[in-house]
């Protein structure tokens, strides 16, 4: 069930990968730890994962495209559950000893074997579609920000306000099954800065000093995430003549945006003359990372994307998956920015923030 494609490094991580690159940021346990018991932190993730199996079999079970979903979804959850209890019993087995990747790819490979595909296809087209209606009335409230600076940084809070839109968090998912998310509150209720990574003044200064020749940005959540947070500051790259390259995954994880659901977006919000709300966007382009996890190994992309990033001067990592649990601390040959709000309490901890503090990290090559 894997993605079939070879897959080769990030053409712009710092070389060389095999001894500078680490793409779990978060250690589980230390060299001096006895490799047959599980660690305290190792038991704190395994719960973390646990708690969610709820959330996720309710999702299973109302799965139309599944014959018999129910009784699989019950399968999903019994055979994910053994599978993390054993891990704490034995940290060695099923592949370990586990960290967010392995963990993430566990729940996938269960999902997949049972025949489950995408059991956030609906909400996922349905926050899409509720996102798009929105569209227009946030570009149009950007654009009337005169002041580069403060737009750029209106830019910034419209991604970590759209990146709430998490049902891979159990929290959030409850928060939303309740009364949704309302975008606009969402960016006005952001925590007060400086938040627990701030590199955005430092990035502001830069902004208003030089423009990218190409942009890489690996995008997360579908519905407001991506068209609401990502794909204005990807117009404001394009206005100011950057080529984008939105990276999306090549097979469905949770609720995010996949590399076919996020070309029809495009089509979708372009007009007849192929512009993004009056920016031509005959430089914005959509690549299959080659990933199908909610978080991303770098040391393993599709060849295309590679190709394509290979002379990028800017990549941006965007989402708690793939720009804190995994790649906070990743080295580019070229500026980059790590963006993404903390939903997790765990990572909350790690970091010294609050749970749903902001990080904004900006590294200059």
């Amino acid at each position: 069930m894997e993605s079939s494609s070879p897959s080769v490094p990030f053409p712009l991580l710092q070389a060389p990968v095999e001894s500078t690159y680490r793409a779990c940021t978060i250690p589980y346990r230390f060299p001096s730890d006895n490799p047959r018991k599980a660690t305290p932190v190792e038991i704190q993730w395994i719960d973390l994962f646990l708690n969610s199996v709820p959330s996720f079999k309710q999702r299973a079970e109302n799965d139309p495209t599944v014959p018999d979903a129910p009784a699989k979804a019950e399968k999903f959850a019994q055979r994910y559950t053994s599978m993390l209890e054993e891990l704490k019993k034995n940290p060695e087995s099923h592949g370990g000893p586990p960290d967010c990747i392995l963990l993430c790819r566990l729940r996938e490979l269960v999902l997949r074997e049972l025949g489950f595909r995408d059991i956030f296809k609906k909400v996922k087209d349905e926050e899409n579609a509720k996102a798009m209606s929105l569209f227009e009335g946030v570009i149009k409230r950007n654009d009337e920000i005169e002041d580069d600076g403060k737009r750029i940084e209106n830019l910034v809070r419209g991604i970590l306000a759209g990146n709430i839109f998490d049902l891979g968090s159990a929290q959030l998912a409850e928060v939303f099954a309740k009364d949704g998310m309302s975008f606009l509150a969402s960016c006005q209720n952001l925590v007060s800065r400086p938040w627990v990574i701030d590199d955005l003044d430092a990035f502001k200064s830069k902004w208003t000093k030089k423009s990218w020749e190409k942009a890489v940005i690996f995008v997360d959540n579908s519905g407001a995430d991506i068209i609401l947070g990502i794909l204005p500051f990807a117009r404001e790259l394009l206005r100011r003549g950057t080529k984008v390259i939105l990276a999306a995954n090549d097979m469905p994880s949770i609720n995010d945006v996949t590399y076919p659901e996020l070309v029809e977006i495009i089509n979708k919000l372009k007009d007849a003359d192929g512009k993004l709300s009056n920016v031509d966007a005959s430089g914005l382009l959509v690549a299959n990372s080659g990933n199908d996890l909610p978080v991303i190994d770098l040391s393993s992309v599709s060849p295309e994307l590679a190709f394509m990033a290979n002379d990028a001067d800017l990549v941006v990592l965007e989402g708690m998956g793939r720009a804190i649990e995994t790649n906070l601390y990743a080295q580019m040959k070229c500026d980059s920015i790590k963006i993404g709000m903390v939903k997790h309490p765990e990572v909350a901890q790690f970091l010294g923030g609050r749970l749903y503090d902001c990080v904004f990290k900006f590294n200059e090559a």
